[in-house]
């Protein structure tokens, strides 16, 4: 049971380490030995818990689809018992979606995805988590929605929050809770829109 608890502790601390090792300095460029005095584990131990570095990215994006699917699922629970409007739902995941931290890591895992097709694969698997949430709200916006329409409507959200989630590059000239709450007006107002 020690041992048990000492690996778990152990792989949250080198996920954590990699985390912010990744996100400052990128993935390519943190060597294991860094991320093992950050994780204050040895080098041996992250690869008894992780097969490679990308093995990590991978941990990364499972924990982090984890946390966003709650977050749908929270949403979802609340436009279901009537707390929130459809319009109150999109405005919540815009907002969620700008606040998105690991926004360099985010950037670097995307690239690593393109040339690993295990990192593709991974993310691929979470986008079609969050399809069915889109697809949700999507249909609650407009429940006329269907075929081509569905697909496209899902396709335009999926774009619209990897795009939000990103958007301090651009050096936005609106602040967040603007940027979400015009940004779900727009998105909300489109829906409607399709027949």
């Amino acid at each position: 049971m020690v041992a048990a608890q000492h690996e778990k502790n152990g792989k949250a601390r080198i996920l954590a380490a990699a985390r912010a090792l990744f996100n400052s300095r990128g993935f390519h460029q943190t060597a294991m030995a860094e991320l093992a005095t950050a994780a204050q584990v040895s080098v041996g131990q992250i690869y008894r818990l992780f097969k490679s570095k990308e093995d990590i990215i991978e941990a990364l994006v499972h924990d982090d689809a984890d946390e966003w699917c709650e977050k749908l699922a929270a949403l979802q629970a609340r436009l279901d018992s009537g707390e929130l409007t459809v319009d109150q739902t999109f405005e919540q995941l815009m907002l969620q979606t700008i606040d998105e931290k690991d926004e360099a890591l985010s950037f670097d895992i995307m690239a690593e995805s393109f040339r690993n097709s295990e990192v593709a694969d991974t993310i691929g698997a979470m986008c079609e988590r969050f399809r069915i949430y889109i697809r949700y709200f999507a249909c609650s916006a407009n429940p006329d929605l269907s075929g081509e329409a569905l697909d496209a409507a899902e396709d335009m959200l999926l774009a619209c929050l990897f795009g939000l989630g990103h958007r301090s590059i651009s050096r936005p000239s609106l602040s967040a809770t603007i940027a979400g709450k015009r940004a779900a007006q727009m998105i909300v107002t489109a829906l409607r829109g399709v027949r």
